[in-house]
């Protein structure tokens, strides 16, 4: 797949950046996410130095993914060991209807 160039707007500066062909919406779309954070955090903080607003998004958005991957991991385990719980039963089941039947 070759790279599509893409021009986003963060903070009222265009940019362009290269992705993967058929995901130009997509990068368009977290463009826009990031710049509305930024924006709403300019309103809020009244912070104006855009470093630090970047480093401040970059840093809730770290945050969030990892947050989000804590709880994903989370829910594996637990559906890991459903699981294994749920194939223990089964095989109880099973084993007692080939008991049942020898006698």
């Amino acid at each position: 797949m070759e790279n599509q160039a893409v021009e986003v707007e963060i903070l009222g500066k265009l940019t362009r950046v290269n992705c993967p062909a058929g995901q130009e919406e997509t990068l368009i779309q977290a463009a826009k996410d990031l710049d509305d954070r930024l924006q709403e955090m300019t309103q809020r903080t009244k912070v104006t130095n855009e470093l630090k607003l970047l480093t401040i998004a970059a840093l809730n958005m770290s945050y969030e993914l990892n947050t989000k991957s804590d709880e994903v991991q989370q829910n594996t385990s637990q559906l890991t060991e459903r699981m294994e719980q749920l194939a223990a039963s089964l095989d109880d089941a099973i084993n007692n209807v080939r008991q049942g039947q020898r006698n």
